[in-house]
């Protein structure tokens, strides 16, 4: 492809990142890939089409799992979207928790692990509520 091609395709995708797509952050990245692939055939820096398509692919992977998480989580938050409607509710442990340790706790009809964020130890049956959620644990307290 010419060098040109991926500028223009990297454009596209960094155009459907902010007009079609909910900000998922993905075609961010590829189209940066690809931007910085157009750059290097401007340069004469890319190589054959093959070599192209490798850059291409090499940069993606790294730019995805280097930095999408940390640019979702500053553009979104951290937690998973929906988790934060948790933030409050009663959670029951599963078994004792020991205050910094984790366990099971039920909260809404299904077991997450949970953190006793607490100073005092969760029995089994005794309720706690969640005070944040980071990604599948939530963080409890003993409900006094």
């Amino acid at each position: 492809m010419p060098w040109w091609g991926w500028i223009v395709v990297g454009v596209l995708m960094l155009g459907a990142e902010l007009l079609l797509v909910d900000s998922a952050f993905y075609l961010v990245f590829l189209g940066l890939a690809a931007l910085l692939v157009g750059l290097l055939g401007a340069a004469q820096l890319s190589g054959p089409p093959a070599l192209q398509w490798a850059i291409y692919g090499g940069l993606s992977l790294v730019l995805l799992i280097g930095f999408r998480r940390r640019v979702y989580g500053l553009m979104r938050g951290t937690a998973a979207p929906g988790h934060q409607a948790l933030v409050g509710d009663l959670a029951v442990a599963q078994e004792a928790i020991r205050p910094g340790a984790r366990g099971r706790a039920e909260l809404h009809g299904a077991i997450w692990t949970a953190h006793n964020v607490g100073n005092a130890p969760l029995e089994p049956g005794q309720p706690g509520r969640v005070e944040g959620v980071e990604g599948l644990i939530i963080r409890i307290r003993p409900q006094e």
